[in-house]
């Protein structure tokens, strides 16, 4: 079973959209994090553990200026990090209803950029604002990636304010109204005290969505600069995974003859005829194997051999590969 979820995680990850990795990052972040708590409270006597709060503060995010310089990591890390289950689950909820939306709208390629910058907008308005008001001395901590999907949420009723979304027991409401609603109760949420470090981070990332629409509408995409040090480092990361020329080792060698290899030349064995049983003919060539074939089908054509498969046999009787190949059509647009 576990080998099965692992499978179906990879295959999402490696072949699914990026709203999809940025939720099993978060879950993945979500899961490992508390199996830690749980070892340091157990190891504490089932208390709360200093220890743990000690660890996980080289992560949050802090309004201390002094953390921040010597923790600055802390100013990404802090929205993958989520305190409690409901937590958790309401921000993948409206990450995962309107960020496919943006993706589909605006691409895939925007929506990791566009969530870091979220994040980071939640962080500074966060940061700015405990220390030009007065919310508490010593400072404070903010985890979440409440900030990022707020930006991306304003971005996409934006871009497609009249985008129906069904409600339980409402119906349809155009997007419009979702955000405007939201939006509502973070300006509200100003007069509690109650998480105002949150809500604080929630109007950073509002700013930044509206900022990113009215760019974008202009011809100057703010997600650009980001997109393009991403793919820098995941060039470097390829690179540094890569084996060094140094250490590259020679494969099998082959004799050559005539410009043919050996095996080349010899040819298939054959019987003796004498060898050979009563009525039994001589071996006949043996068809092109299905992967053979198959290399040698278009792209379409191996899709619609597949779909008439499924039709006539059902999806069960598909081969890895084939599902493979039929997941990663599917994301394709």
């Amino acid at each position: 079973m576990l080998q099965s979820i692992w499978d179906d995680v990879r295959r999402e990850f490696s072949f699914g959209n990026m709203i999809n990795r940025i939720i099993i990052v978060n879950v993945a972040v979500f899961l490992f994090v508390s199996i830690v708590w749980m070892i340091f409270t157990v190891a504490a006597g089932h208390t709360q553990s200093p220890a743990f709060d000690s660890l996980m503060h080289w992560f949050y995010a802090s309004s201390d200026w002094k953390r921040v310089l010597l923790r600055p990591w802390t100013m990404i890390t802090y929205m993958f990090l989520h305190q409690g289950f409901f937590h958790l689950l309401w921000n993948m909820l409206y990450l995962f209803w309107f960020g496919r939306i943006f993706g589909d709208l605006l691409g895939d390629r925007r929506v990791l950029p566009l969530y870091l910058l979220g994040g980071f907008a939640g962080f500074l308005f966060y940061f700015i604002a405990f220390n030009v008001g007065s919310f508490g001395a010593g400072g404070s901590y903010l985890l979440g990636a409440s900030g990022a999907v707020y930006c991306i949420l304003t971005a996409t009723a934006i871009f497609a304010p009249d985008y129906n979304i069904r409600l339980f027991i409402i119906g349809n409401v155009r997007l419009k109204y979702i955000v405007f609603f939201a939006i509502m109760m973070q300006l509200i949420g100003l007069g509690s005290l109650d998480n105002i470090g949150g809500t604080f981070a929630h109007i950073g990332g509002i700013i930044m969505g509206i900022l990113f629409a009215f760019y974008l509408r202009r011809g100057t995409d703010l997600t650009e600069p980001v997109q393009n040090l991403l793919a820098w480092i995941q060039k470097k990361w390829a690179n540094l995974l890569a084996p060094s020329k140094e250490h590259k080792q020679p494969g099998p060698r082959a004799a050559y003859r005539s410009g043919r290899s050996v095996k080349e030349t010899a040819g298939p064995k054959k019987r003796p005829s004498f060898m050979r049983k009563a009525g039994e003919t001589a071996p006949r060539a043996k068809p092109a194997s299905n992967t053979s074939a198959r290399s040698q089908m278009t792209h379409q054509e191996e899709l619609d051999a597949i779909l008439d498969k499924i039709k006539e046999r059902g999806y069960n009787s598909l081969t890895k590969e084939e599902k493979d190949f039929l997941f990663r059509a599917s994301n394709q647009k």
